[in-house]
């Protein structure tokens, strides 16, 4: 594997590990919590939600962006599910990582500076490849802080 890209999936492996460790130890209730019920801009997502979005979302930029495969994806539900385990949580992070292992070894050097369609706009696969990083990393950040709400609300 071309040394730029084993460099990209060892960030996205140590991302999925971040979210996965914050998960670790809380209970269902706590996974399915949101911090601000609602809908709008100041409603927030739970763990379980996030973690979906994220799976989904890895998954439409490897397949379909990146690797040309179009598939189906109900964005609008990844952020109302509810009720999966830790197990589960933990199996669509390691379905994801196994896309994207198979997607990266097929990707060349070269093919990292081609172009893809996404929306109105003309993207790099290396700027599709970041996206996905930077995506992950900010809704990591989410997680923690609801890590941590959850934690100072329900564990006095």
């Amino acid at each position: 594997m071309v040394p730029e890209i084993l460099a990209y999936l060892t960030d996205l492996e140590e991302l999925r590990d971040q979210v996965k460790s914050l998960l670790e130890g809380l209970p269902q209730e706590a996974l399915d919590w949101r911090p601000v019920e609602g809908k709008g801009e100041l409603a927030t997502n739970s763990l379980t939600a996030m973690v979906v979005h994220l799976a989904g979302s890895e998954t439409f930029w490897m397949k379909e962006i990146i690797g040309g495969k179009k598939i189906v994806r109900d964005r609008e539900a990844e952020f109302v599910t509810k009720g999966l385990s830790l197990l589960e949580l933990g199996a669509k992070l390691e379905a994801v990582a196994k896309v994207t292992v198979e997607i990266f070894s097929a990707l060349t050097e070269k093919q990292l500076e081609e172009l893809r369609k996404w929306r109105d706009r003309s993207v790099s696969v290396r700027w599709c490849i970041l996206h996905v990083v930077e995506h992950i990393a900010q809704h990591l950040g989410h997680m923690q802080l609801t890590r941590q709400l959850w934690l100072a609300k329900f564990q006095k």
